[in-house]
């Protein structure tokens, strides 16, 4: 028997409704790719109003539990991609321990000046000439990452983008400029997805995202990267294990 709403209860209906949806997709009762029950058919089940069923649903599709199909109805997520926070790692290698095919596309590659800003964080003195990399990491075809890459011309002073296109960014410059990226620096904060980056996530404006910024080093603890990333918050998600 499904579990009902306690309309005396101090909790709101809405969110007693989305965790009781809630547990229907942890438990497995309805698995990624599912069609959950319309609105409509919600409504009449819990005897709730369509804007209790649109708060509660709108909550899961925040946290990225469900996603909606224009014209088609709502439908359960694939499981969020998930790696730890406590050693190096690669997003492509991550994807793959996934079962899932890394796809990188390139959306700009060009010689700049950088800000003071980035040349602070890669140790440059002037020039602060850098490649600006910035690329759509995706599993699949689905972009999942929106990110930035300053790299110094004088440890990198040559990218070849065909090359570039076939292989992720660290195995590049292991095989064409001998530099090993043995560890790195990263800062997360919350944020919100603006205009220009949801037409490349294909997420709505205001979207929940994850802003990481990275400083990459290589074994001679020289700065070779700077990235800034906006990483989709419904497709991923952060652990670490304290002891």
């Amino acid at each position: 028997m499904a579990k009902q709403l306690d309309p005396e209860s101090v909790i709101p209906l809405y969110h007693q409704l989305k965790e009781i949806l809630k547990e229907r997709i942890e438990s497995g009762e309805w698995n990624p790719g599912d069609q959950i029950p319309s609105e409509n058919e919600l409504r009449k089940r819990y005897q709730v109003s369509r804007n209790t069923v649109i708060k509660a649903l709108d909550d899961l599709v925040r946290e990225g539990l469900l996603h909606r199909k224009q014209g088609r109805g709502t439908f359960v997520s694939l499981p969020k991609i998930e790696h730890s926070l406590t050693g190096f790692y690669s997003f492509s290698k991550v994807l793959k321990a996934h079962g899932l095919q890394p796809k990188d596309v390139i959306l700009a590659l060009e010689k700049t000046c950088a800000k003071p800003s980035i040349a602070k964080h890669l140790q440059l003195k002037e020039p602060f000439d850098v490649w600006a990399l910035q690329r759509l990491r995706c599993a699949r075809e689905e972009p999942i990452i929106l990110e930035t890459s300053f790299i110094p011309r004088e440890w990198v002073p040559k990218i070849e983008q065909k090359t570039l296109e076939r292989c992720s960014l660290y195995d590049y410059l292991e095989r064409e400029h001998g530099i090993f990226i043995t560890r790195a620096k990263e800062i997360f904060e919350p944020v919100l997805i603006r205009d220009y980056e949801s037409q490349y996530l294909r997420v709505p404006t205001g979207y929940p995202a994850l802003l990481l910024d990275r400083i990459a080093y290589d074994g001679k603890d020289r700065p070779i990267e700077f990235c800034r990333s906006i990483i989709r918050g419904d497709r991923c998600r952060f652990y670490t294990e304290l002891l």
